[in-house]
């Protein structure tokens, strides 16, 4: 049944997302780079996960393939839009190896990435002639939206999961990849805040959980399915937001409207935090200052009396945990955890580190560090972690000895990843090269490659036809894959 539009005008928020998606031109040669290397790390990332999401990825239907379906990357599986779309997105987050964004809401722009490849080679293979310029546009645009949706307002304060906004900004820019109107994708837009919205209970102790690495993936499927069903002729809500009575903000955000601080264009893209270590982002920071004082402390750590953490408030949100560590996800949600494993290694933590079967999980020395960790708000700290002029996500670590030395305190201000940092590009791609060499026969040669303005012509059918002629044979077999999984340096036992 169809139905005509709805009369009512839209909430103005609504229609400036959709007015951003339509008419704003991406012009700036630093926001086009930035995308690449976006969709070239959330690739990497997802294959990365392949074996850690071996137990839910690929079709409902064991062997079922879908026509003009969406190839799984680093897998044999072609899925259904819907299916890819969970797949890809919950594999792009599940390790917590993607980038992100800091604000009022601390989120991960790249689980957008989960719906716009999906929709946009499954439309490629219908016999559009949508290329990965599009695919690029459209990242740069859910990046945008997220992004400055997440400086000012804090979901995590009604306790709802930050990836609304990967519902909401997915939905708006796969509207227009499908060709929907300007009429239309107001109302999808208004269809992603009209729906139930996640808890934001599994990222949080003591409940945290390995739904917090499948929920993008969840969010990219509903923005995908609400779309499709706007499409259909399924009408909006035009006062979604602003009702009065059964409105988003007078329901769900405590009365408060939202609050956009900057207009829409490319800040995102072009300042997002990349992951180069597999931790939650708040606690890069921490683990870097651990590493420094790893050299003054190797031999005697068991000499250490206290370590003060002085951090921000989002961290002490997110990251503060004491006693009984579940699974892998409360470990990696941990900045004591965190903290200790980098003192003891003397190395970054990797995903292994977190799963139940790491040696440091049964190592006594962790919990016996954790033991002797504070951790402390500095007010000054989340002051400038929320000016994007300071770009800052510091923490500092201030050790004292059993004999009362107290040696100097380690500061880290910008950590690896930061976007201000000169390395964080070169060590993006040996993070890429690295993720994928175990799949890929020539992953550095395929990152230059993408690199390319000429990349940006590509069908999107044929990029992704060069992501699976990339892969070795051992990934083509389905048995073979099911082999590797078991086998995989990177399995969490969750």
């Amino acid at each position: 049944m169809q139905y005509n539009p709805e009369p009512a005008q839209y909430d103005a928020i609504i229609q400036s997302i959709t007015d951003y998606v339509f008419d704003y031109e991406v012009t700036t040669p630093k926001a086009w780079k930035r995308a690449r290397i976006a969709l070239l790390d959330s690739l990497g990332c997802a294959i990365e996960s392949v074996p850690a999401c071996a137990s839910f990825i690929g079709p409902v239907t064991r062997g079922a393939s879908a026509p003009s379906g969406f190839p799984l990357p680093g897998t044999p599986y072609v899925l259904d839009l819907l299916k890819a779309c969970f797949d890809f997105g919950s594999l792009i987050r599940y390790l917590d190896h993607s980038d992100a964004f800091p604000g009022a809401e601390w989120g991960h722009p790249s689980d957008n990435i989960g719906a716009i490849l999906p929709v946009a080679d499954w439309l490629s293979r219908e016999g559009s002639d949508v290329t990965m310029r599009d695919v690029l546009e459209a990242i740069i645009k859910t990046y945008e939206v997220q992004g400055c949706f997440q400086l000012k307002n804090a979901f995590n304060k009604v306790g709802i999961d930050h990836v609304i906004l990967v519902k909401v900004a997915s939905a708006a820019v796969t509207s227009k990849l499908m060709g929907l109107s300007r009429a239309e994708t107001n109302a999808a837009i208004s269809q992603a805040f009209a729906d139930g919205q996640p808890l934001r209970i599994y990222r949080q102790s003591p409940n945290t959980s390995p739904r917090k690495g499948w929920a993008a993936g969840d969010a990219c499927m509903r923005a995908v399915h609400l779309v499709l069903m706007t499409r259909s002729g399924q009408p909006g809500f035009p006062t979604v937001l602003t009702d009065p009575k059964w409105g988003f903000y007078h329901s769900s955000f405590g009365g408060n409207p939202f609050v956009l601080p900057v207009p829409f264009g490319t800040m995102v893209v072009e300042n997002f935090f990349t992951k180069l270590v597999a931790a939650e982002g708040h606690g890069i920071s921490g683990i870097e200052a651990a590493l420094t004082l790893s050299k003054q402390l190797y031999g005697r750590l068991d000499t250490v009396r206290s370590i003060r953490i002085r951090t921000t408030e989002a961290a002490m949100t997110i990251i503060d945990k004491t006693g009984t560590l579940h699974n892998a996800a409360d470990r990696d949600h941990c900045m004591r955890y965190m903290v200790a494993v980098a003192l003891l290694k003397g190395d970054w933590p990797c995903a292994e580190d977190y799963a139940d079967d790491s040696p440091w999980v049964r190592d006594p020395r962790v919990d016996a560090l954790r033991g002797k960790m504070t951790m402390e708000e500095d007010g000054q700290m989340t002051r400038d972690y929320h000016d994007p002029k300071m770009g800052k996500g510091a923490a500092a670590l201030l050790v004292t000895m059993v004999d009362g030395t107290v040696l100097d305190e380690v500061l880290v201000e910008r950590p690896v990843g930061h976007p201000w940092r000169e390395d964080t590009a070169a060590r993006t791609k040996d993070k890429f090269v690295e993720l994928t060499n175990w799949v890929f026969h020539d992953p550095s040669g395929f990152w230059e490659e993408c690199m390319r303005e000429e990349m940006a012509n590509m069908k999107v059918k044929d990029w992704m036809e060069s992501v699976v002629g990339q892969q070795k044979a051992k990934v083509q077999s389905e048995m073979e894959l099911e082999s590797e999984m078991v086998n995989s340096r990177v399995m969490y036992r969750l």
